[in-house]
């Protein structure tokens, strides 16, 4: 674990032990409103609930309130309205996932493609239903911008709220009130960046608000969970989920070490100059300074095979990705939650272009770009390493390599010119000059 995350732990428990005298509360602060105090409740006035038997309407409306006031008391932002709060079953919840996620019967096959490079998803799964599914099994609950309301996933047949996953959810929409969440990043790798913003804090303020439950305040209880950590059963994609859980685990060290730096007013800023890649998250020193290089992929396909009419054509995965890529194709031993690796650390920039063909056959180039020629023989090293090692792979020449069966049977050639590793993908070997002629 890194040491900023060391640090931001030990100062949520400096937090937790600090107190002041207790001089009484009016009922309602002057003006009608302040930080930390919602709906009638101080942000350490007790709530008369029941959480055994689940929340009816009113001790939700007030374990909600006196939450809002807390996370105002915390964060020191106020909120501008009141948050509506559901709780669904596991059950309602993945319903919900796949009939709103899916692209449609045929997938994302460009995604698909994004993440076969990764050698994460295989053609026998789709990227829509393993990111699905996984999320379905992970998700404790949500905070829709769109409709500024907050869904709590409830593990048991009686509706409960964690006290956890509601403070979470509460920063969402506090940030969303006081900075906005609308819009979408456009590669994978930004879209993980934003979220160590975005999940980073929110994660933060939740440790800080466990930390009070635990020394300071009285608190609810938090639901038995099964032995998943959060799941319920049902099937997921670990190495998806590891790509997936990094702006939760990675994000609070970074917004701890942005906090040391400037306090709130530091972390706010984040909001309007979130950081460009994942790398900048995982390695907060290199905030804001060491930005990804652009990596353009030049078209030296045949007329058999063709990239997909979208833009950006490419996708950018970013070292958060290659390192889920190296564990869970074991190549490092570094601890999961560490997200640093000797094959994927040292990443400048990549873009991975996916192609099709006239007959559903897909194949795709994934270029990238390093710090210094060792990182790039490291990554490509690894790279071949999980061909042949984890999937079984010949090397018939140089650098072509064929995996026979399984989720990722296909061609490969990996090719390493000085800090550049490009990487092309096909149905044969024949296909890869198809795709990008060599040189």
């Amino acid at each position: 674990m890194r040491r900023a995350l060391a640090l931001a732990l030990a100062l949520l428990v400096a937090l937790a032990g600090c107190s002041v005298p207790f001089l009484g509360h009016p009922e309602e602060p002057p003006g009608g409103d302040t930080i930390g105090w919602e709906n009638g409740y101080w942000y350490d006035d007790p709530v008369d609930v029941t959480t055994d038997d689940g929340l009816n309407e009113s001790e939700l409306d007030a374990v909600t309130a006196r939450a809002m006031a807390r996370v105002e008391r915390i964060r020191d932002r106020e909120f501008e309205s009141t948050v509506p709060v559901d709780v669904i079953s596991r059950a309602e919840y993945r319903n919900r996932s796949r009939s709103n996620g899916s692209a449609g019967p045929g997938g994302d096959p460009w995604n698909d493609q994004v993440w076969e490079a990764l050698l994460l998803v295989g053609e026998s799964e789709g990227s829509d239903e393993a990111i699905s599914d996984t999320q379905g099994n992970s998700v404790l609950g949500y905070y829709s911008s769109g409709e500024d309301r907050i869904v709590v996933v409830s593990e048991t047949d009686t509706p409960v709220v964690d006290r956890k996953t509601l403070s979470h959810e509460l920063v969402h929409a506090l940030q969303d009130q006081q900075f906005g969440l609308g819009g979408s990043p456009r590669t994978q790798d930004t879209q993980l960046s934003h979220s160590g913003v975005i999940e980073g804090e929110a994660n933060y303020i939740q440790n800080t608000y466990e930390q009070r439950c635990e020394n300071r305040w009285s608190c609810i209880g938090t639901p038995a969970r099964d032995g998943g950590g959060g799941g319920g059963g049902g099937r997921d994609n670990p190495g998806v989920f590891t790509v997936l859980i990094q702006p939760y685990i990675s994000g609070p060290g970074f917004v701890d070490r942005v906090y040391e730096r400037g306090g709130w007013d530091a972390v706010d800023a984040l909001h309007g100059d979130y950081p460009d890649s994942s790398e900048q998250v995982i390695h907060p020193e290199r905030y804001p300074d060491e930005t990804p290089v652009s990596v353009t992929v030049a078209d030296r396909s045949n007329a058999e095979w063709d990239r997909f009419d979208r833009d950006p054509v490419g996708d950018t995965v970013g070292e958060a990705s290659v390192f889920a890529t190296m564990y869970h194709n074991d190549r490092t031993s570094a601890d999961r939650h560490s997200y640093v690796s000797r094959p994927s650390e040292g990443w400048a920039g990549d873009t991975v272009v996916p192609y099709r063909d006239g007959s559903g056959g897909g194949g795709y180039v994934w270029e990238s770009r390093w710090d210094t020629e060792r990182d790039a023989r490291q990554f490509a090293d690894a790279y071949r390493g999980a061909l042949t090692e984890e999937h079984g792979a010949s090397n018939p020449r140089g650098d072509v390599y064929v995996v026979p069966d399984g989720p990722f049977a296909d061609a490969f050639r990996v090719v390493r010119e000085g800090r550049t590793v490009r990487i092309v993908n096909g149905p044969t070997v024949s296909d890869l000059d198809g795709i990008h002629r060599s040189n």
